[in-house]
């Protein structure tokens, strides 16, 4: 399985005549903000945690437009510099990486409680008989991020995305509209349903 990578590089080390005498305070708290969120909120996604004195390899980190530790990169985008990391990006950038690498299996419907089209979908997938797991985007962030990280992708990212969005098999299919005509087009509906 492909890990995600995550590199840091914290405000110590040494180039030439210049050496890093003061540790960060912050570079310490980002540190431990991503073993504690790697711990807790993605034991379930394979990571790979690099760390880097900076001034080591400056250069690296500035390539990409890193250039005030701490600097987090995950992959090869910069989330986070010059401040201590802020865990609901690092949770994101983390969710939308490993979306990339991993396929959705079953069917699944990303949505909200408010919403009359998720619950349209959800009563079109149960009078179908169709098995599925329901994510609230709202109330669960770990949610949101996944649907972002795999419907951008596919749909671009300056489209606006709406709930609900809708996997059968795997595959994405849209929202309400496309299941209901998938539903009814593939007999899915049980006898006397709509």
């Amino acid at each position: 399985m492909t890990k995600v990578v995550i590199t840091v590089y914290k405000w110590a080390g040494s180039w030439g005549p210049f050496r890093i005498r003061v540790p960060c305070g912050e570079c310490t708290l980002t540190k431990d903000v991503i073993l504690d969120t790697l711990a807790c909120d993605l034991s379930d996604i394979p990571v790979k945690l690099v760390m880097h004195d900076w001034l080591n390899q400056w250069w690296k980190p500035l390539l990409k437009g890193g250039w005030h530790p701490p600097i987090v990169m995950v992959g090869d985008k910069v989330i986070s510099q010059g401040e201590a990391l802020n865990r609901g990006i690092l949770t994101q950038a983390v969710i939308e990486s490993h979306v990339q690498y991993t396929e959705l299996v079953g069917n699944h419907i990303f949505g909200k409680e408010d919403c009359p089209h998720c619950k349209r979908a959800s009563q079109l997938m149960e009078q179908a008989g169709i098995h599925f797991q329901y994510h609230d985007v709202i109330r669960d962030a770990r949610a949101l991020y996944e649907m972002l990280g795999r419907v951008k992708p596919i749909i671009g990212p300056k489209t606006p995305v709406t709930v609900p969005q809708i996997w059968i098999d795997g595959k994405y299919i849209g929202g309400a509209d496309e299941l209901a005509h998938i539903v009814r087009s593939t007999d899915y509906i049980k006898s006397g349903a709509e």
